[in-house]
Formats: C-alpha cells, sequence, structure tokens
C-alpha cells in the first residue's frame, strides 16, 4: 500500500488519550465510536482538527500570525497523510436573529438576485404592473397620445406631505418657472407665496405648456429632459381640457398614481441591508412593545404603594415630583389607587405630555405656576431598551416588553416596495415561508411559466437554486422553510443544514469530521443522511464521523471503538476494523451491536395515577388543531419525524403553560384552546440541551451549587481560619484570590479577527486560576485547585463524609458524568452532558412525587450503555411517582416507556396531527405511523 493512503496519527495524548497510535484510513467513511467520554472527540477534534487548523494558520506570513497569537500544537508526536480539514460540529450555528435557514445556505441569496434581475413589480396602490420608460418611448408616447391637444408638462415634487412650503415656491421661482400646480390648481407664484400646514399638500411645478404636433417635437425633448430633472426621473402630463393627470417616469413607477419604486438592487430584498429592510422592525419581523399589564399589573395599589412598577414605591426622586405635579393638575392624590387616577391623567403618566398651568394656593391666596414635561413612563422604557449600553438595564427594559410581530411588514422583515415584487404571483417573502420540498415542487414547476427574456435571466441562478434545495432534501430538511431563524434550530439540524452547504461546494480531498450528524433524526431519515456521507466520500474525501448510531456503524467502511470506559478510564483504541471485525471483539460497543448485551423492555407498563393533564386545541406552527392527553405518573416519550410538531407541541406549547401556571413564566405559550387538569403538578423542569454556561469560568461545579459548599469547606480549615479567609477567597470569580493576570480563568482569550477566539492558558498561574496564597491552603492534602481537577468519580470518594457535598457529586455520578472534571469549562461540554448536569442539578434537589420533568432528547451524544445508566436513574423518578416526559427518536428509549404520542405523518405542513398513543406494543401495531414500523422491528 502506498503510505499516503493512511491518516497516520502516533502518539496522541489530548485529555484522557493514553499515548495512542491510529491509522484511519483516506477516502474512506470512518467511525469513531465508545462510551461518552472515552475520548471520541479528543481524537477527531481535539487531535486531528486541532492539527489541521493549525497547519493552516502556519501557511500565514509571520506578520499575519502575530496577531493570532500561538495556537498550541496539539498534544501529539505527529500526524501523516493530513488534508486540509473542515469540521462540522453541533454548536456553531449563529445566535442572532438575522440569521435564517436561507442565509445559512445562500438559497436566500439567489432568491434576492432572482428577483431583483426577473421579478415584476406591482404598485401596492392599485395592483397595477409598473411600468418604465426611456425618454424617446416617454417622447414617442406623448407624440402619438396627445397628438393636436393642448399639454402642461409637470414635474411632481411633493406628494401627500404637510407644510406651508414657503422656501419651496421661492426656489422655484428663482430656477424661473413660474406656475406650480397646487392640489390640482394650477397657481401663478406669487412673493411670499404659502399653504395651510396642517393640510396635506400635492406640488407639481409646471414646466411647460404646448400644443402637440409636428413642430413641437424638439421642443418637447427638452422639456421632458428638464421635468425628469426637476421631478427626480418622474414627469406627469396633463391633457388641458379634462385634467386628467398620466405619469411617465425612467424608474419603476405605478401609471395611475405616479408612485415610484427605485430599480431593484439584490439588497433590496434583504432584511439585513437598510435598502430592504422593514423601518419599523429594522428586518428583525418582531418588535419590543410595552406591556401595560407588566408596568400596572394590578391597579387597585397606589402610585405611592408601588402600583407602577418600574417606578417602585415613593421616593423623593425628580419623576416623583412631576408625578406630584400631575396629580395636582388633574386633582387625584398618589395614595389613590391607579383606577381611580382620571383616564387623561394616566395617558399623560404612560404617555407622556406637555403643558403649562397655575394653581391658586387657598392658604397664602397666590397664585404659582407650574410645568409639566414628562416624557411618559412608555416611552422612558422604550428609550432605555434602545439607547443604553448596559446589558443590565437593557434586561430590566425588556422584563417590562413584549415582543410582538411587526404591525407594519407582519413579521415579512421587508419594506412594502420589496413585497410588491413577484415572480409568478409569488413575492420573496411568499417564498420564503414555503417549507423546502414545497418550494422545491415551485421551481420545479417554473421553466415553462417565465417569458423568454425571464428565463435567459435566470437560468443560472435557477440551477444554483435548484441544487442546494435538493442538498437539503438530501439531508432530510425537507420541513424547514426558508425564515425559520437559525437560534431556532436544533443542535442536529443546524448540523444537517452545514453538511448540505458543504456538499453543495463540491470540494474533493478534504477531510470532514462531523460529530453526531444523526441528532435529531428519525431513523426514516436515517438512510438519507448516510447516503449524503457516502456521497462525499464517493468524491473523494475522508469523512470521519464521531457516532453512537447502529445504522452508521453498519454503513462505515472503517470502525474505531474507543475505550474501554470513560474519562480517566477511556483514551485506548479497544477496537479497530470493518463492522464485521467490530463484532467479534469483546467491547461494551461490540455487546450492544451482536446483541449480547441489551437494554431489557420493562415486563410490564406503569398504570400512572389516574390524573391526566388534557390540552385542546394547540395549533401553534404546523399543529392541526391537535387535542392531547398526558397521563401522570408515567413515563411518555413523545416521537415522530424531525419537523412533525413534537417540540411545538411540548416546549412551545405544554411546558410554556405549566411554567405560567406554576412559577408565573412569562413565555407566551403557542395558540391553544384549553387546558384541564394542572392542579395535579406542582413543579415543572425543562432540561434542554443549551449550554450551561457561555464562558470558560462556569463548570459542571458552580452551576450544580456544590462548588459553594466546597468553598465553605476550605474557609473553615484552621490554617484559613488563621488567615481570615472567608470562602470568598476560594472563589475564581471575585477579586482576592484569584489569580489576577487571567483574572480566574485560567486561560486568556486572543482575539481572532477572522477566526474564532483562541483560549492559551495563562502564564502565571499555569491554568490553575488562583494566586500562590490560596493555593497554599489544603483539605485532606489537596489544593482548591486540585479539587476542581478531579474527576467526579474521585470526587465522591474524597468527600465521601460530607453529606451536602457527596449527595450532590453522587447524582451526577448517577447520571453517568462520573468521568468529567469539577473544574471543566461549561464550553467544552458536548450538548449531551450539559443535558444531563442539569438533570443531575435537578435530582440533587428533593422531588415532591407531583413534578412533571421534559427532557428533548436526552440520548444525545450517549452510548447504549450510558443509555441504559440513563433509563435507569427516570425511571427512579418515575418510580416515585413524578411525570417524565421525554422528545426522542432513540428506540431503546421508547420501548421503554409506558405510554407513547405519536406526532406525524410528514414533517412541515404535512405534519402537526397525533397519529396514535398508547403502549409501545399498542403503538407498533398502527399501520400507517414510521415510528410503529421501526419500533415492531425493536420489540421483536
Amino acid at each position: 500500500m502506498k503510505e499516503q493512503e493512511f491518516i497516520e496519527v502516533y502518539g496522541a495524548r489530548a485529555h484522557n488519550l493514553k499515548n495512542i497510535d491510529v491509522k484511519i484510513p483516506r477516502e474512506k467513511l470512518v467511525v469513531i465510536t465508545g462510551l461518552s467520554g472515552s475520548g471520541k472527540s479528543s481524537l477527531a477534534f481535539d487531535t486531528i482538527y486541532a492539527e489541521g487548523q493549525r497547519r493552516y494558520i502556519e501557511t500565514f506570513s509571520a506578520y499575519a500570525r502575530q496577531f493570532l497569537g500561538g495556537l498550541e500544537r496539539p498534544d501529539v508526536d505527529k500526524i501523516d497523510g493530513l488534508s486540509p480539514v473542515i469540521s462540522i460540529e453541533q454548536k456553531t450555528t449563529n445566535k442572532s436573529p438575522r440569521s435564517t435557514v436561507g442565509t445559512i445556505t445562500e438559497i436566500y441569496d439567489f432568491l434576492r438576485l432572482l428577483f431583483s434581475r426577473a421579478a415584476d413589480a406591482y404598485s401596492y396602490n392599485t395592483g397595477e404592473k409598473m411600468v418604465s420608460y426611456s425618454d424617446d418611448q416617454i417622447k414617442e408616447l406623448i407624440l402619438k397620445d396627445f397628438e393636436g391637444k393642448r399639454i402642461a408638462v409637470l414635474a411632481p415634487l411633493i406628494k401627500s406631505r404637510k407644510g406651508h412650503y414657503r422656501e419651496l415656491f421661492e426656489q422655484i421661482s428663482k430656477q424661473g418657472f413660474v406656475r406650480v400646480r397646487v392640489d390640482g390648481e394650477i397657481r401663478e407664484i406669487e412673493k411670499g407665496m404659502k399653504l395651510d400646514r396642517y393640510k396635506t399638500h400635492d406640488i407639481e411645478v409646471v414646466i411647460d405648456r404646448l400644443v402637440i404636433n409636428e413642430d413641437a417635437e424638439k421642443r418637447l425633448e427638452e422639456t421632458i429632459k428638464t421635468a425628469l430633472y426637476t421631478g427626480n426621473n418622474i414627469l406627469m402630463v396633463i391633457d388641458v381640457d379634462d385634467e386628467k393627470p398620466r405619469y411617465f417616469s425612467r424608474e419603476l413607477m405605478c401609471p395611475t398614481t405616479g408612485i415610484a419604486y427605485p430599480n431593484p438592487e439584490p439588497n433590496t430584498f434583504s432584511f439585513n441591508s437598510p435598502k430592504g429592510a422593514c423601518d419599523h422592525c429594522n428586518g428583525l419581523g418582531i418588535t419590543n412593545e410595552v406591556n401595560l399589564k407588566k408596568v400596572i399589573p394590578d391597579d387597585t395599589i397606589s402610585i405611592k404603594n408601588g402600583g407602577i412598577v418600574p417606578l417602585g414605591e415613593q421616593k423623593s426622586s425628580w419623576i416623583f415630583k412631576q408625578l406630584q405635579t400631575i396629580a395636582e393638575r388633574y386633582k387625584f392624590k398618589l395614595t389613590d389607587p391607579i383606577n381611580s387616577i382620571p383616564k387623561d391623567a394616566l395617558e399623560v403618566i404612560l404617555h407622556g405630555g406637555k403643558e403649562s398651568f397655575k394653581i391658586q394656593s387657598k392658604a397664602a391666596g397666590v397664585t404659582r405656576s407650574y410645568e409639566i414635561d414628562f416624557e411618559g413612563i412608555v416611552s422612558f422604557i422604550q428609550n432605555q431598551y434602545k439607547n443604553t449600553d448596559s446589558s443590565s438595564i437593557k434586561r430590566w427594559a425588556k422584563g417590562f416588553m413584549d415582543e410582538i410581530q411587526c404591525s407594519v411588514c407582519e413579521g415579512k422583515r421587508l419594506k412594502k416596495e420589496a413585497l410588491h415584487f413577484k415572480v409568478l404571483e409569488k413575492n420573496i417573502s411568499d417564498l420564503a415561508q414555503m417549507d423546502v420540498i414545497e418550494l422545491s415542487n415551485w421551481f420545479a414547476n417554473i421553466d415553462g411559466k417565465l417569458s423568454e427574456k425571464q428565463l435567459k435571466i435566470a437560468s443560472e441562478i435557477l440551477k444554483e437554486i435548484r441544487t442546494r434545495i435538493q442538498f437539503l432534501l438530501d439531508v432530510g430538511l425537507d420541513y424547514l422553510t426558508l425564515d425559520r431563524t437559525s437560534k431556532s434550530l436544533s443542535g442536529g439540524e443546524a448540523q444537517r443544514i452545514r453538511l448540505a452547504t458543504q456538499i453543495g461546494s463540491q470540494l474533493v480531498g478534504v477531510l470532514y469530521i462531523l460529530d453526531e450528524p444523526s441528532i435529531g433524526l428519525h431513523q426514516r431519515d436515517n438512510q438519507k443522511l448516510i447516503d449524503s456521507l457516502i456521497k462525499l466520500r464517493d468524491v473523494g474525501n475522508s469523512v470521519l464521523v464521531v457516532e453512537h448510531d447502529e445504522d452508521m456503524i453498519k454503513h462505515a467502511d472503517y470502525v474505531l471503538d474507543i475505550g474501554p470506559g470513560a474519562g480517566r478510564h477511556g483514551g485506548e483504541i479497544v477496537s479497530k476494523g470493518s463492522f464485521k471485525d467490530l463484532k467479534e471483539h469483546a467491547t461494551l460497543t461490540a455487546d450492544y451491536i451482536a446483541r449480547r448485551k441489551l437494554i431489557e423492555v420493562p415486563k410490564k407498563r406503569r398504570e400512572g395515577n389516574g390524573n391526566t393533564i388534557k390540552l385542546s386545541g394547540a395549533s401553534g406552527n404546523n399543529l392541526k388543531n391537535v387535542t392531547v392527553e398526558f397521563p401522570l405518573g408515567k413515563m411518555i416519550c413523545v416521537t415522530g419525524v424531525s419537523g412533525s410538531g413534537k417540540s411545538t407541541l411540548i416546549n412551545e406549547t405544554l411546558y410554556p403553560i405549566l411554567n405560567a401556571h406554576i412559577y408565573r413564566g412569562v413565555k407566551k405559550p403557542m395558540p391553544y384552546k384549553k387546558i384541564e387538569g394542572l392542579e395535579h403538578v406542582d413543579k415543572v423542569i425543562d432540561i434542554d440541551q443549551s449550554p450551561i454556561g457561555r464562558t470558560p469560568r462556569s463548570n459542571p461545579a458552580t452551576y450544580t451549587g456544590v462548588f459553594s459548599e466546597i468553598r465553605s469547606l476550605f474557609a473553615k480549615t484552621p490554617e484559613a481560619a488563621i488567615r481570615g479567609y472567608k470562602p470568598g477567597r476560594f472563589s475564581f470569580n471575585v477579586k482576592g484570590g484569584r489569580c489576577e493576570t487571567c483574572q480566574g480563568g485560567g486561560v486568556r482569550v486572543i482575539e481572532m479577527n477572522f477566526l474564532p477566539d483562541v483560549h492559551v492558558e495563562c502564564e502565571t498561574c499555569q491554568g490553575k486560576r488562583f494566586n500562590r496564597e490560596t493555593l497554599e491552603i489544603r483539605y485532606k492534602g489537596k489544593s482548591i485547585s486540585d479539587v476542581l481537577e478531579m474527576t467526579i468519580n474521585q470526587a465522591v470518594e474524597f468527600f465521601e463524609h460530607i453529606p451536602k457535598i457527596y449527595r450532590k457529586l453522587k447524582t451526577i455520578q448517577d447520571v453517568g458524568l462520573g468521568y468529567i472534571t469539577l473544574g471543566q469549562q461549561s464550553t467544552t461540554l458536548s450538548g449531551g452532558e450539559a443535558q444531563r448536569i442539569k438533570l443531575a442539578s435537578e435530582l440533587s434537589k428533593r422531588d415532591t412525587g407531583n413534578t412533571f420533568y421534559i427532557l428533548d432528547e436526552p440520548t444525545t451524544g450517549l452510548h447504549f450503555e450510558d443509555i441504559r445508566v440513563l433509563m435507569e436513574v427516570l425511571n427512579k423518578l418515575v418510580d416515585k411517582g413524578n411525570t417524565v416526559l421525554i422528545i426522542e427518536h432513540n428506540l431503546d428509549v421508547i420501548k421503554l416507556a409506558d405510554y407513547i404520542i405519536d406526532v406525524g405523518m410528514e414533517g412541515g405542513k404535512g405534519g402537526g396531527k397525533i397519529l396514535v398513543t398508547g403502549t409501545p406494543e399498542k403503538v407498533a401495531t398502527h399501520k400507517k405511523s414510521y415510528t410503529a414500523k421501526f419500533l415492531k422491528k425493536e420489540l421483536g
């Protein structure tokens, strides 16, 4: 074999890897599998990808590299045969509300190009098709249509605007014009002429009056030029006898009303450009409006006692002095309940007002003048939100606001002009609201309906759009719409969009590294994803996938199994070779794949406690007015293909209702008619996959609260007591005990101007986070930094005799996270690990027996063995009488449920119905459900 047929890694030691050597075949589909935390990502991302990125940066000039700082060499002796590397991870979605599926995949950019070059414009006043003419065409039309008639040629200047326009008339007069047409009447310009400033006016300048005949052609040409120059590319012609106006324009213009659009450019259709974005919502489609219910939640309280929440109770401040003045003016007291204050006074308090008034003092008989100049509580909150740089003030103001759909563009994000450019009766927003499969059909049938000119212009653009849509269909995302914001995508969806974009780029000879691309995919769509990866491989790329999914492992050309355990007990290659070879080995992965080990189906299903929550008429997103019952005291599993409406039903409808009922949460649920049975639950906990912290300062110890207990313990040691150290001394987030060079981060952030920021270990404390004095305090021979370096398994033994700490650590160990360290940065945890830490921190609290837990795909990033451990923990919760609801595709979880709710049939518009509910055995007999088909095989 030639040397370069393998990527050869020698001596990889990143994180928990035990100095391993491995050969990975190039231009093949290679799967790395193994327990969660065994070192799969350390090999794929922290070694192979990190080295690929470092070599790329090495190619820059020394000048460019000085801005990038030193990218550490991964801890590996050498890597041979490495191609350029592209990683497709789950975490890299853009959280900006301006980023949408259309912009990430570039389909929207091509649509903008299509509309700017091949769309027809229509008037938003009359719906007529807009027209534009060249100067010669205008001349020909006037000569033809007004032959032998007396006409006036005018240049429109003002259209339906208020003002007295004295300066404008002076300016027109200076340019040598003597007549204007004001509100339909031709008048001579007089000195000092002005109009009623409070009425709306139309003003046109009379450029010339002439009779149209053969001799008039030359004069008409000059007149047209002057009129178009004066009237900003629009002119108006009036037949003097019947005074009916006709408009002509070099730009797009409505022939009846004369409104004009600027010529379209691609950014006319961009909601991220001032040229295209709706002015009211700045192209976001939503606006923040002050909710008066949040400002005055209880109108029986007086202003003095804090009835207006943003102001609080009365204090001697300028605002309360103004309110006192308003009270005197409108004859009420600040001690009166708000509902008894006169309406016009409340209007001034909320929306502001300016006025002066006099009040006669009875005692002294003197008249005093007062002035009200009050901006109003609502304007004050809005100004604070818009104009402040402080994130805490912004957050405070946002607490009194609701996000509502923009009233001007109705959530379409664009100016009304942009929405009146159409291709085959559809504007760009209509296309962005179709799901991908519908869009694909629309573009498939478009060729025969376009005009010859449109086809010629658009043929290349259409080709690009079609191929990109096809890639999205190939990775099973046919239910998404282009206007879906990228922050609302699940990790798996975002990753598959990036995969579709990469397939679209048609690169060859690249090493792609993917992190669990099958997350959030129903078994039905799994084959599509595998085919996409095989396509990438067949073009001539190497594809390296970190994955637990059995189908993916079966289709791999080569499988690496890393283990045998997790964390310190992993980091070795326990088997390598084809899928057949893998089955022969005695590893945990092989045991599950060869069915030597199984997650057992329970002998009987739980009966529950007889109570139910019934949700009726849910119709958010694609839900078709569904009614569904959730039996309590059971493990419920919500299943269905991707995009069928599971998240809308649970995360967007049920959870906000429960949260609002129990904790007065303010998130607005999606539309529904009614809900019954809320009295049967007294606590709701939603455990999702969002990161537990966005900075390297956050870690499992701080998130679960165990670190506070550990700091208190260190502060009680004799040495700390002698030195007078308090628990704050052992915090890396406040001054005192932390290393000031990195401010307790342990790493320094080097900003990369055009690459992601890089974190480099702090050279002063070597990543220990604390200063020398703090590290001298020891408990059982360990410093606070040593404790943060411990794995959960080690810490459970170490703190065995301290119940408060032991209980919290034990629950983290029980959910299968014994291998992570207490101080591991949250940013390095996978989605599945973050979710299990949240689960552990909830489990360590006392449960009530009537708690409703909601988990969204908890098996993300979990090996078969980890799923078994997780399900044991969840089963214990249900055995205590709680309800656990899981949204899941994984059959090992679905078969353990007591009750399944299957949503379907398809994703997007074809979904949103409840297909079947009941025990797994009952659901498996359903004829149409996709889940039933796969569940039947699993139950055997």
